[in-house]
């Protein structure tokens, strides 16, 4: 991950490539993330399919499946 300062963030805006996420720092500390929109997505989908990995472990844990012959 690369680290910038918003100075250069705002000498180079137009032009930054986001292969990889950007953190801009202010006074040397973290203030912004910066990231692709297809690195957005599939984070949030990455995220979503792990919620539901976690619904589906609590759902055989307690015992609450459903048999083939259910379906």
């Amino acid at each position: 991950m690369r680290i910038e300062t918003i100075s250069y963030l705002k000498q180079n805006a137009a032009k930054l490539d986001l292969e990889e996420p950007i953190t801009i720092t202010q006074s040397g500390k973290p203030v912004y993330r910066i990231e692709s929109e297809h690195q957005a997505q599939r984070k949030d989908e990455a995220i979503a399919l792990l919620k539901l990995m976690n619904i589906a472990e609590r759902d055989i844990r307690s015992g609450n499946t459903m048999s083939p012959a259910k379906r």
